[in-house]
């Protein structure tokens, strides 16, 4: 049986990993934690979404914070799988949480409730079908191989989105 729970935690910086890696710990959901880690990034789009910088600075602020979580989800999801005494622990989500970010990477203005219920589908089948060459992408070692295969799987939605907006204005 898989626990949930971490293994030989020592100190602050592992503490902090969990806390990181486990999306402020809803990655510990007893349902479908990815799906829950899937839902704090859209609650974070919503935040960031609302930032007063307009245009292209909009865009490459918002690049710069994906950038920066996903390193930070790196680092914690390497941690984790120590701590967790197992490769990719369905409890690590920040994943989940930066491939949704990036969904909307390419719209990143404030979004719609039916613009966000697309990304979230888009980004949740790809993250699970794992087309080419997401499960590769898996298999990359530590914290890279985690986080990789989301984004690219929040990169596969993102363009999904692109293309719906170009042909649904209103989308968005």
């Amino acid at each position: 049986m898989d626990n949930p729970t971490p293994n030989g935690t020592r100190g602050i910086a592992d503490q902090l990993a969990i806390i990181v890696a486990t999306g402020l710990g809803s990655g510990f959901s007893p349902i479908a934690p990815g799906t829950c880690g899937s839902f704090l990034g859209i609650l974070l789009i919503l935040l960031l979404s609302r930032l007063d910088v307009r245009g292209g600075p909009r865009r490459l602020v918002f690049f710069v914070l994906v950038s920066l979580i996903s390193a930070a989800g790196i680092w914690a999801a390497t941690r984790a799988e120590r701590i967790f005494e197992r490769k990719d622990p369905p409890s690590v989500v920040i994943d989940e949480i930066v491939g949704q970010l990036l969904t909307f990477g390419l719209i990143f203005k404030h979004p719609r409730f039916l613009l966000l219920l697309l990304g979230f589908i888009f980004f949740r089948f790809f993250d699970i079908v794992k087309p080419f060459p997401i499960r590769r992408l898996e298999r990359v070692p530590l914290g890279f191989g985690i986080v990789l295969d989301d984004l690219a799987a929040g990169f596969y939605a993102s363009l999904m989105l692109v293309v719906l907006e170009m042909y649904w204005p209103n989308l968005s």
